[in-house]
């Protein structure tokens, strides 16, 4: 007999954790360091972008943009798990579980389009420089950031209304946060169709347009002045690389949960992976490998003074 409990009523036992009780102080330790880095290493580069008049271009406009969906995504799960490890119990309602997998993935998404706009930005600026300004304008970048960010938002709030009122079987995930594990506490699995939808929009398109981009990019890039070639490599391949990242991580995240056969040990440091590698890769790559804003970390933190360019 299945229980019919009202919405707001309904809470989720998160079972991932290995021994939290034996282990939770070490637990809150290296989830606060995690977090504090997380939105350190962001945040300073976002900082910088915005102070800085020389950054005040499409192609950091979006790094930001992409740096700050990384913050957002943290800030919704770190400070849960925080509590969690410092508590008896580690539960979660359904109604924030829920927000959670909405986030969690309407994130993701929108880093896919963001990727997918950087890469757009980048075979303009290479292919066709002298239309560039044309292409590129202020209202153009602010229209692709709005696509980016607000498009996945009201594709997966469509998608949390079609499961919010779904009866539940199970009131466990084996998680320390809520992703697609919680569609294993559903009696009825979830309308495939509306997932494979989602599925093609948000990632298979945005990836594929990457590929075809950078394909372009890298054949005319060939053919051209060593300083062209140059100018591909310094740009494009920070991108290649947190794309690359990025979509192992996503496919960790879809693989964990059918892994009934794996350890908990094991499931647990996967899901670290997603949680951490990326908020943390992505601001360590591009203030490495982005010259402009390598210069300004570079004085920043050598020099200690910050001296905004305008």
């Amino acid at each position: 007999m299945f229980m019919d409990v009202e919405l707001n009523m309904t809470f989720i036992t998160l079972i991932g954790y290995v021994e939290v009780e034996k282990y939770r102080y070490l637990y809150f330790l290296i989830m606060l360091i995690f977090y504090i880095l997380i939105i350190c290493c962001n945040s300073v580069i976002v900082f910088l972008i915005l102070i800085h008049q020389n950054l005040h271009e499409p192609m950091y406009i979006f790094i930001a943009a992409l740096l700050i969906n990384s913050v957002l995504f943290s800030t919704t799960v770190y400070p849960k798990i925080l509590i969690d490890s410092l508590s008896e119990s580690q539960i979660i309602s359904y109604p924030a579980c829920l927000f959670q997998v909405f986030v969690f993935y309407s994130v993701a998404a929108s880093d896919f389009s963001l990727l997918a706009v950087m890469s757009y930005d980048r075979y303009v600026s290479i292919c066709k420089p002298l239309q560039y300004p044309t292409i590129m304008r202020k209202t153009t970048v602010k229209v692709l950031l709005c696509l980016a960010w607000f498009l996945p938002v009201i594709q997966f709030a469509a998608g949390a209304m079609q499961v919010a009122h779904e009866k539940l079987c199970s009131f466990s995930i084996m998680g320390f946060y809520c992703n697609s594990s919680l569609l294993t506490v559903y009696c009825e699995k979830s309308k495939p169709l509306y997932g494979l939808f989602l599925v093609v929009i948000t990632v298979i398109i945005p990836s594929l347009f990457i590929l075809f981009t950078y394909t372009r990019i890298f054949m005319i890039s060939y053919q051209s002045s060593r300083d062209v070639r140059r100018k591909a490599a310094q740009t494009c391949l920070p991108h290649l690389i947190v794309l690359i990242s990025f979509t192992c991580i996503f496919a960790f995240d879809a693989v964990i949960p059918r892994l009934t056969f794996v350890s908990k040990t094991v499931r647990l440091i996967m899901t670290l992976q997603v949680i951490v590698c990326t908020p943390l890769f992505n601001p360590i790559i591009y203030g490495l490998k982005m010259k402009e804003i390598y210069k300004h970390l570079k004085r920043l933190f050598c020099h200690g003074k910050l001296k905004p360019h305008f």
